[in-house]
């Protein structure tokens, strides 16, 4: 019998994923918060075989294991500031989801859309991703209700969805915020032919979230944000607890697009 030395594990990644997400900045805290965030994830040749997908369209959901690849060089600590407490608590690096962990390893559960083959590259599209643009996937897992969903199940300092309010003051950072759009903003998305989601939904999804970093929430600081969402740079500003979309233009030429 061969024992594998846990210190020479070395992980592969079998896909990345595209993202809408081309920054940090503006990500949900958490995967299906905005359900319009559809990815394509791509199978890296030596695992573009279709038959390891065999059986995937019976199944709504997946788990994604990934690397949380911009911040897997950086120091981790035992204590962290989670959002969901204002970014002023500290809770265990492993009673968060933090990125910055030992391993640098997340998991997310996305909804399947669909498996596309395009010549030789193998294509699974998911949508409600919370996941960075060029993302390693290590591994894909079939979410089975009977025994990921558990019924009576604590959530900790996280109870309820950001949207809903807890009637904790500390928890600023979860509650919404409303979301209208500029005429300019309204004539540029019109203008715009782009089929693979409702991009003013998911823009407004994106907003609804408040991505804005704890201590911005804390000031009530009312500044102008940018933050790039598949092939457009999107301005938006906050007045209150209230976001209005500004503009939404292409990106310019030399960002590598996002291809459909």
């Amino acid at each position: 019998m061969t024992t594998i030395d846990p210190q020479s594990v070395v992980l592969q990644p079998i896909a990345h994923i595209r993202s809408p997400y081309r920054q940090k900045f503006a990500i949900p805290r958490q995967p299906n918060l905005v359900r319009e965030a559809v990815g394509d994830i791509h199978f890296t040749p030596a695992f573009a075989d279709a038959n390891s997908l065999r059986g995937i369209e019976g199944f709504s959901h997946v788990w994604l294991v990934f690397l949380f690849h911009e911040t897997a060089d950086r120091e981790w600590t035992p204590t962290v500031t989670p959002p969901r407490l204002g970014g002023t608590e500290r809770v265990g690096v492993f009673a968060s989801r933090s990125p910055y962990r030992p391993n640098s390893l997340g998991l997310s559960v996305v909804e399947t859309v669909a498996v596309l083959q395009q010549g030789p590259q193998l294509i699974l599209r998911v949508r409600g991703i919370d996941l960075l643009d060029g993302t390693p996937i290590f591994d894909i897992k079939p979410y089975v209700p009977y025994v990921d969903a558990i019924p009576n199940a604590i959530g900790g300092y996280a109870p309820s969805a950001p949207h809903v309010a807890s009637g904790n003051a500390d928890e600023i950072a979860t509650s919404s915020i409303t979301v209208s759009f500029s005429n300019n903003a309204l004539n540029q998305i019109e203008k715009i032919s782009f089929s693979l989601c409702d991009l003013k939904s998911f823009i407004q999804g994106v907003l609804s979230q408040d991505p804005r970093p704890a201590q911005h929430v804390r000031k009530a600081d009312e500044r102008e944000y940018g933050m790039h969402l598949y092939d457009f740079n999107v301005r938006w500003r906050v007045v209150g607890s209230a976001a209005e979309v500004l503009s939404v233009e292409p990106l310019p030429d030399g960002i590598l697009p996002w291809k459909l």
